[in-house]
């Protein structure tokens, strides 16, 4: 058994709202076991027998439970904690200035994507085949901009499952 972590991407937004018990028990329905919700942003460990169509087979059986299309970014807690080792962030940590973000993708990031950051507002770091991370700096107002999300997400090709998520979000997966 593979301990994995599905990011679901658009859950508890508007009218898709999905509460943690009933994820859980979805995703139990399908045959995984060990299952827990992390947070309440779409976060689910669980542990499979196999890899092979796990995106698949989770998309479809969300749909059928909720009714409605729940794209899946899949990763296995040991590949999570190898991000981690790898230090993506230079030993930036989050504080009141700024906060950590993983934009994790289903796929490939195509080769040819150059990114680039704000100054003042984000910077981008490629740190792999499926990952971008971001620091986003607090704004005079307080706020921090997610407008570099928006800017990376209209560059990519069309259709590339994406979602983004606190780096803290990963540190707790891992835990």
């Amino acid at each position: 058994m593979t301990r994995h972590v599905a990011f679901l991407r658009g859950v508890n937004l508007g009218k898709r709202t999905v509460k943690s018990g009933e994820l859980k028990a979805a995703f139990e329905t399908m045959g995984f076991a060990n299952v827990k919700t992390l947070l309440a942003s779409g976060n689910v460990l669980f542990d499979a027998k196999t890899s092979s169509g796990l995106q698949g087979k989770i998309e479809a059986g969300l749909k059928t439970q909720f009714g409605f299309a729940v794209g899946t970014v899949l990763r296995t807690v040991d590949a999570l904690k190898a991000l981690v080792a790898s230090d993506p962030f230079g030993g930036r940590v989050e504080d009141d200035g700024q906060k950590l973000y993983v934009m994790l993708f289903a796929e490939d990031l195509p080769k040819t994507l150059a990114l680039t950051g704000v100054a003042g507002d984000y910077d981008v770091f490629v740190g792999g085949p499926r990952e971008v991370y971001l620091v986003g700096y607090r704004k005079p107002d307080g706020t921090y901009s997610a407008g570099g999300l928006l800017l990376i997400e209209k560059q990519l090709p069309k259709g590339m499952l994406v979602t983004t998520r606190n780096w803290n979000t990963i540190l707790k997966a891992i835990a």
